[in-house]
Parts: structure tokens; sequence; C-alpha cells
């Protein structure tokens, strides 16, 4: 059991799967479309952050390969369906960095309003600025989230305790928080808001959502702020609007482009504009975050393949299943046809297994099923599930020494 962890992914990963019988490689940088591919062989766990994208011809040539963790919230770098296709499971982080990001813009709404990013860069020029010019107090103002789900529904729990009202619009039914107050659509929280922040996901119909008629909507002097995907967001306009005044300052931690390796050079068209916050992705980079991720997807990898659990799987069916105590089991991905569960039934009934338990789930055209059963499972019944029409993948697992 081999796995390939890229992308400085947190030692406690390797630590983790190493623990749990797994030969682990663990590199710095992101890889490309050519390096995966040639590295893929023999890997059966692929471990990645943002900066990596898996194509279907990165699948296509790693025919060893289990299953894929994205050590980070988002999954848009990997072509889930073709993943799915070929039985790879994928799996993510949705909640291990919530606090971290959260943190991260709670800091930049104070730096913007107190104008922090100007100040600092004058002393550190040597110039002695003390003035009031243009600082505020974010207490009383009005903080618009767009996009209400983890992230922004901690974020506005945080928000309100230093004093500022929040508004927010989601396109899916949200609970509000606190005495935070949905708006009906996207033009009213930003004729509303002195401060936007976006944290929406990264599917392909968020691409260039917010961008010149958006910014116009936007109050006079009011702020903003981009946590969530850089492919979001049009960074020309943004720079319009700031060189304008329009927008008093902004803070982006993503941008449509990014270096792949620590070190590489950095292009921005936002670069050098004032009251403006650069950061490079590092919204979920505490180490707080990144050693909970590494517990959290490592765990993930682990439970697949030891045991054939699908649970929090972003392209498979989920399936939870319990430690296997005793007996043996049998994992069957399949193709969602009628009878395939009453077959697998009838299969191991004809070949004598006694059935213990039995776990289902279906996502679009596919169905996982689990079945444990009270003994050793007869190379018969095997051989027949393999060789049945609707099977993807069979897998069997025994109870643990």
């Amino acid at each position: 059991m081999k796995a390939l962890l890229i992308e400085n992914i947190h030692p406690v990963a390797v630590e983790t799967l190493e623990r749990r019988g797994f030969d682990v490689e663990l590199l710095m940088g992101a890889m490309s479309e050519d390096e995966l591919v040639a590295a893929l062989p023999g890997v059966t766990m692929l471990g990645i952050r943002s900066n990596t994208t898996i194509t279907a011809k990165v699948l296509d040539n790693a025919p060893d390969l289990l299953a894929i963790g994205c050590f980070c919230i988002g999954t848009n770098q990997v072509d889930l369906v073709a993943a799915a296709e070929r039985g790879v499971a994928v799996f993510n982080a949705p909640y291990s960095n919530t606090r971290s990001v959260v943190e991260l813009v709670i800091g930049e709404i104070i730096a913007l309003a107190r104008r922090l990013p100007e100040k600092t860069q004058r002393m550190h020029d040597g110039t002695w600025d003390k003035s009031a010019q243009g600082s505020h107090e974010v207490r009383g103002r009005t903080l618009g989230i767009v996009g209400y789900g983890n992230i922004g529904t901690q974020l506005s729990n945080l928000a309100e305790s230093l004093g500022l009202r929040v508004i927010f619009f989601d396109t899916a039914d949200r609970l509000a928080h606190g005495n935070a107050r949905r708006v009906g659509t996207l033009d009213q929280l930003l004729a509303e808001s002195d401060v936007v922040t976006l944290h929406v996901d990264g599917r392909p119909g968020n691409a260039g959502m917010f961008g010149a008629a958006e910014f116009a909507k936007m109050k006079p002097r009011s702020m903003f702020i981009n946590a969530s995907r850089g492919m979001v967001v049009d960074d020309v306009a943004l720079r319009e609007n700031i060189l304008s005044g329009h927008i008093s300052g902004a803070a982006l931690d993503v941008f449509p482009v990014e270096p792949k390796a620590q070190g590489e050079p950095f292009e921005s068209v936002l670069r050098g504009l004032p009251n403006v916050i650069l950061t490079p992705h590092v919204g979920g980079s505490t180490q707080e975050a990144q050693e909970e991720i590494g517990y959290f997807v490592s765990g993930k990898l682990s439970k697949f393949r030891r045991a054939g659990s699908t649970e929090l799987s972003v392209n498979l069916p989920e399936v939870a299943v319990p430690t296997l105590q005793s007996g043996s089991r049998i994992a069957l991905l399949h193709h969602n046809v009628p009878g395939v569960l009453a077959s697998v039934n009838q299969i191991l009934a004809e070949q004598g297994a006694n059935v213990a338990a039995q776990y289902l789930s279906t996502r679009g055209e596919q169905g996982y099923v689990v079945t444990d059963v009270t003994s050793a499972l007869p190379d018969g019944a095997l051989d027949a599930l393999r060789e049945a029409d609707p099977t993807i993948w069979l897998r069997t697992y025994a109870t643990e020494a």
C-alpha cells in the first residue's frame, strides 16, 4: 500500500498512514499532469492540496489508484466524474480549516478599516504618518456575506461579537445565526454593505460571478474581501475600482492563477495598490488547521482502504461502516441498475455464506454495497460477483489482528 502526498501536507498525515501500514512518500511542491502520469503507477492513495489538478488523463495512467485525499476544502481541482467512473474515491476536509479562514477575514476587516497596510508600509519607508484620516471602527458597520455555509456562518457569529451588523445572501436555504439577516438578492446585499466578503465554492457556475457590474453596485468607499476561489472575481475590475476610490480597500487570499510551488514568482494586477492586502492562499494555513486536516483526510483514506468506508466521499455513494469485529466483508461498487442487491444475496446464499450485516447507498449512476458475512468468503461467490456485468470493482476485508 503506497501513498503519495504532495504540496507540503502536514506530517501528521504521514504518521497516520505509516502507522496503518502505508509506505508514504512526501513531496513539497505541486505536480504537473505529466509528472503525475509518471509518478502514479504503484500508488494506491494520493494526497493533494489545491494547486494540483487531477484530470481524466492522470486517472487513466494510475491503474493502482484507489482514492484521492484533498487536504483542503475544495475538490474542484479533481475531475470528480472521471474519478467516479473509474471507481476512485475522493475525500476532502470540508470543516477542518473553517476557524482559520474566519479569523483571517476578521483580521482583514479590521486592518482595512484602519488602513493598516498603508500605515505599516509608510513606517517601513521611514515616514511617520499619525493621522485618523480614512480610519474607522468596524462597530456598527454592515458586513455582507456572500455564501452562508460553514465559513460564512462562523464568520457571522464572530463578526456580531465585534459589533458588526450582518446580512447574507445564499442561493441555498440557510438558517440565520444570531441577529444576521438574509437578503433576497445579491444586489440588495451590495447596496447595504460596508464590507462584502465572498465565501462561495468552486463550482463552474461561480466563475466570474463578481465583476465590474457587481463592484459598481457596492456602496462608495466600501471594502471587499475574497477568501473563496480566485476564478470568482475579475481582478482587473477590482483594480479599476480601487484606483478610482470607489472601493476603499480589499483583501484577497486567492487568485485566478497561483504559483505551483514555494518561492515561485507571483504576478497580479493588484500588486502595489493602496490599502490592499494580498496573501498567498493561506486562509486555512495555520498549524492547527493543517494538523486537523492531516488527521481527518488521512483517516478517511485509511478507513476506505482498510474497511471499505466511503463516509464523506464527494463522488462515490456514501456508506459508513463499523469496524469489522468478526467474519469477512465484501465491498462492491457497481452500476446503479435494478437487482444488484438481490443478486449479491443470492450468490452468497448459494455458496453457503451467512449475511450478518449489509450497508447500501446509491449516487447517480453508481451503487455501493458492503456485506459482512459470518465466515470466510467462498471463492466461488467472489468469482461470481467479480464477473457480474454491473460490477465496477470488488474488494474483500477481514478482521484485523
